[in-house]
Formats: structure tokens, C-alpha cells, sequence
């Protein structure tokens, strides 16, 4: 129709088909159906797996074009403009560097890194490509938080004072479960700090403010698991026959933060708890009020004002107006799903590519996340408190 733009197509390219791959794929299928004034055509162009049969469902079920076992293919696609990279964290950074030799616009699951060197040349070759990126910390797309997030900037919580974060989980909880390589540190990296408080750092710092030192504690609690005769066995597996091993990373993490602004900060997290399956909280309190978050119950957002009159926690359900809230659910009450969260972070990164302006959680942010797990990690070291390397543009601003 004249006067009518043409869409933009964006041919997008997947690394690596397994559970998180399959949820961007899901993820990009929904960006036009949900947000169409972003006005783009998203092709599913290419997806990679070494494993045959994960890379062909890719084509039968995803509704990619072509399916391959090398992940160059994708790079290398002259139709491919984004890549998702939802390898193992081992590859992340040698896969990374290879989408931005390319020029591509890259979404990565966090850790980015395995360490804060891998994740920083991550985010600083971006930078100087002018790339857009994304990062996969979902969990700050509860538009309950953005809700959250609104009344802390807007001062209606008052000064903030203090908060409080934990990250428990029991996805390894039994000692039976396969040594796999998220036990190893030369794979891995670290073991909670990478996996689940990189998610709670990034919510503080996207709530509240930059994380500026910090002293802390871990311990390794199931210190041998077996490894699994299945060479491609998931952590999820068990196994009673086998060579055991060394767990080389920590089950279980806590300590303090203080932020630029001076507010003092608690952190636990697990990944052997046992009852809490992901009861990932966050409070903040201020001299105003404070408000408190569970993703078990991420629809729903606790909220105390000392001016209310009754004067007490008060549930504020997830409604039109908090974030993308209105894209998925008509009206107040109705519950969202992780996968919802999910899509709402592809669209901040489709977003991100066709505004040209970084609106997704971004490589810089992951990257901030490391250098507070590695200012944690000297701390272990040292027993003091560590001050945090500050980032910001993908530049280090101070140490």
C-alpha cells in the first residue's frame, strides 16, 4: 500500500539447539506477532549443532531453512544479520569473537565468559565493532520489576538503605547427578556466580545501582560426582557407574555488596538446595518503603509504603502498564510464563538492530556482572573486601 514502509528483514542464525536455543527460536518467531510496529520480516535462515539429530530438528520444528554441524556455516551465512549463541560456556567466548570478526549482531547467554578477561574482550570487541547485543538475563523482564524499578527511581521507596538477594536452586541436588562439564573450571568457570548470581547482580544493578566492592564465601559441598559413560549427558542426568570426579567449581556462595551510592547488600545462592526449586528473591528497602520479588511467584510483587494507610506488605499483581505486560495478557491478574520473559528480551535486542540504539540487556552488563564475580573471587582469596572494576559503554571506567 503506498505510503506504507517496507519491513526490514532480519535473517537470524542459531548456535547450538538445545533447551535455550529452542527457546530463542521460539522467542524470534513471536517479536512480529507481539511488537508488529517494530515492522521486521525475521527469517529463521540457519541453525548449528554437532549433534545431528538436535541440528535437524531445528528445520522439522523450529521452521529454520537449513540445519548444519558446524557452527562457521552460520557465521559465514550471507543471509544471517543476528546470531543467537546458546552453546556450552566453554565455546562461548571462542564462538562470540568469531560472530563479531563477521560483523553480526550477537545474542549470547550469560556467563558470557568464563571469566571477567574472556567476557571483557567479549564486550569491548562489540564496541568497537558498533555492534548491537544482547544478553540473556531475562529475568529483569518481569514487568512486575519494571514496575519495581520505577518506584525506586522515582525516589517513592526514599533513600535506599540496604537489600538483600538470594539465587537458590536444587537443579544438582543429588549427589548421583553426572559430573558433566559444568563441574570443571576450565569449562565452566565458576559454579553459582556464573550460572545463578550473575542473575542477581545484574537485578541489583538494574534496580538499584553499580555494584562498587565486595566480600564474600563459597564452599563445594558434593565434592565428587561421577562421570557419565554417555558423553553428551546432561547435568539433569544420574548415574551410578562410573569414574568419579573432582567438582572443581562452588555448589553454594554468600556474602555482602556495597553499591556506588553506599547501600550495603546481602547475597546467598545454591545450587544443591533442598525445597526451593528457583527461588530467585530480591528486597530492596528504603527510608520510604521497601519491595520484594520472587521469580517462583514473578507475576506478583510485594510492596510497602510507609504513607499507606494499612501500613504493610501489599500484593501488586502484574498488570497493563508494568513493562511489556500488555503484549501477552489483556488485563491485571493474568499470569505470565518464563517464556514470555524470554521473547520480550528478543525484542529488546530486534529493537536494539533495527533503532541502531542499545536497548537490550547488553555484553557490557554481562560484562559487569563478571567483574563482580571476580572481585568476589579475590575476596575468597583474600578474606577483605575487593573493590568491583566499574564498567559502562563497554569501557572500564575505574579499578
Amino acid at each position: 500500500m503506498p505510503g506504507l514502509e517496507a519491513k526490514k528483514t532480519i535473517g537470524v542464525g542459531l548456535i547450538s539447539v538445545g533447551f535455550m536455543g529452542k527457546l530463542h527460536a521460539r522467542s524470534y518467531r513471536l517479536v512480529q506477532d507481539r511488537w508488529p510496529e517494530l515492522n521486521v520480516d525475521i527469517k529463521l535462515v540457519i541453525a548449528a549443532d554437532p549433534v545431528h539429530e538436535a541440528a535437524q530438528k531445528a528445520v522439522d520444528s523450529l521452521g529454520f531453512a537449513q540445519a548444519t554441524g558446524d557452527y562457521h556455516d552460520v557465521i559465514n551465512h550471507p543471509d544471517v544479520d543476528v546470531i543467537s549463541v546458546c552453546s556450552p560456556n566453554f565455546l562461548h567466548h571462542e564462538i562470540a569473537m568469531a560472530v563479531i570478526a563477521a560483523g553480526k549482531h550477537l545474542w549470547i547467554e550469560k556467563p558470557m565468559g568464563r571469566n571477567a578477561q574472556e567476557s571483557r574482550e567479549i564486550a569491548e570487541a562489540c564496541a568497537a565493532k558498533g555492534l548491537m547485543t544482547a544478553v540473556g538475563f531475562n529475568y529483569r523482564q518481569a514487568p512486575v520489576l519494571s514496575h519495581a524499578r520505577d518506584l525506586i527511581k522515582t525516589g517513592q521507596l526514599g533513600e535506599i538503605t540496604n537489600f538483600r538477594f538470594k539465587m537458590m536452586a536444587d537443579y544438582v541436588s543429588d549427589p548421583d547427578g553426572a559430573f558433566t562439564w559444568r563441574y570443571e573450571r576450565a569449562l565452566a568457570g565458576s559454579g553459582v556466580f556464573g550460572d545463578l548470581l550473575s542473575h542477581g547482580f545484574d537485578l541489583v544493578q538494574y534496580l538499584v545501582g553499580n555494584i562498587a566492592e565486595v566480600v564474600a564465601a563459597k564452599d563445594t559441598y558434593i565434592k565428587k560426582r561421577m562421570k557419565p559413560t554417555k558423553a553428551a549427558a546432561s547435568h539433569f542426568a544420574k548415574t551410578t557407574d562410573g569414574e568419579m570426579r573432582e567438582v572443581e567449581n562452588e555448589d553454594y556462595a554468600q556474602g555482602m555488596v556495597r553499591l556506588v551510592g553506599g547501600a550495603l547488600g546481602t547475597f546467598e545462592s545454591s545450587r544443591i538446595a533442598i525445597g526451593p526449586r528457583n527461588d530467585y528473591e530480591i528486597e530492596v528497602r528504603g527510608t520510604k518503603g521497601t519491595i520484594r520479588w520472587n521469580q517462583e511467584r514473578m507475576n506478583e510483587l510485594q510492596v510497602c509504603l510507609a504513607n499507606n494507610p494499612e501500613y504493610g506488605f501489599t500484593t501488586v499483581l502484574g498488570s497493563p502498564g508494568h513493562g511489556e505486560y500488555s503484549r501477552f495478557q489483556p488485563g491485571g491478574g493474568l499470569a505470565m510464563g518464563f517464556d514470555d520473559l524470554k521473547s520480550t528480551e528478543a525484542m529488546l535486542f530486534i529493537k536494539s538492530v533495527v533503532t541502531g540504539e542499545q536497548v537490550a540487556p547488553s555484553v557490557s552488563d554481562c560484562w559487569s556482572t563478571a567483574e563482580v564475580t571476580a572481585a568476589a573471587e579475590r575476596s575468597i582469596e583474600s578474606g577483605h573486601w575487593e573493590k568491583v572494576t566499574q564498567v559502562a559503554s563497554g569501557r572500564t571506567t575505574s579499578k
